[in-house]
């Protein structure tokens, strides 16, 4: 049964399969414990069945997705053909976007044109500092090129990031290709391409601010932090200018639906807003046919 729009509550626009059907993980188990740690999470790798299962519970949708981060871990990654099999289940909750490391060239925008023609890829998920690539070096354009001919959005972890925290030189990860200064040169040369900026960008939170004001197909999703964590500046911003461009997003499993929702209700938000970042914004920026 496919998503009832009009039924749905809200629409998580980034939540994370970290293990597939056979149990392989899509990050080193170092990395998954040091993230873990971080975050202070629960359930730290529930099956897709176990995803659709919480969010079917709570009339909500989900985005989900893997990392592809196999080239620069060693680790084999999760398919995306299972992932995308795996919303097919359950398609009623589940939103499926791929993950497809830059470097893989030609054959990674092969594999992008099949899962959106064959698997209902309906988006595709960055993490530069796991990726080690910088958004603006060009090695992703043939990749966005794909999604701007498809009307699809891409998204792109931003800022400080829970995989390698507290590991020594932080497993090699470096923050600084999730600098949102980085995804401004995206935003321009990709006119027709909505970016979703995920997370709050501490330390740089201002510069995605800046840039989701200045460029149209600039978005920002909420994910990885619980609201009452939120910088000031951006709850200013989701309150006020940015009200349209800012996604309800909650970063699951690492951050648990019922405590970002619930911190979201303490925030000081004027009621006309609290729909639009729960739902309307993520149904225009996803092309699901809603308009805020």
């Amino acid at each position: 049964m496919p998503l009832n729009l009009d039924d749905l509550v809200a629409i998580d626009t980034h939540v994370h399969v970290e293990i597939d059907d056979h149990g392989h993980c899509a990050l080193p188990q170092p990395f998954l414990d040091a993230s873990e740690k971080y975050f202070k999470a629960g359930e730290r790798t529930p099956s897709i069945d176990r995803i659709a299962e919480r969010y079917r519970e709570k009339n909500i949708a989900a985005v989900i997705f893997t990392v592809d981060a196999e080239l620069s871990t060693g680790q084999r990654r999760i398919s995306n053909i299972d992932v995308a099999e795996g919303a097919a289940r359950h398609d009623d909750v589940l939103i499926p976007f791929a993950s497809i490391d830059p470097r893989r060239g030609a054959d990674g925008v092969a594999e992008l044109r099949e899962l959106i023609a064959d698997h209902g890829i309906r988006g595709l998920k960055f993490h530069p500092s796991l990726q080690a690539f910088a958004p603006n070096d060009g090695s992703a354009y043939p990749l966005l090129e794909v999604l701007a001919e498809h009307g699809l959005p891409a998204v792109f972890h931003t800022g400080q990031t829970g995989i390698g925290a507290g590991m020594p030189g932080g497993g090699g990860i470096k923050l600084r290709y999730s600098d949102p200064i980085l995804l401004d040169d995206v935003c321009a040369d990709f006119p027709n391409l909505n970016v979703i900026f995920a997370h709050p960008s501490v330390p740089w939170q201002d510069t995605a601010i800046s840039i989701a004001t200045h460029k149209a197909n600039a978005y920002i999703d909420l994910s990885g932090w619980s609201p009452k964590y939120f910088p000031p500046q951006l709850v200013r911003a989701a309150n006020g200018m940015l009200r349209k461009k800012v996604l309800f997003a909650t970063d699951y499993p690492v951050i648990d639906p019922d405590r970002w929702l619930s911190d979201f209700e303490l925030l000081d938000l004027k009621p006309e807003v609290r729909p639009l970042i729960m739902k309307q914004n993520a149904l225009r920026v996803l092309g699901l046919g809603g308009a805020a």
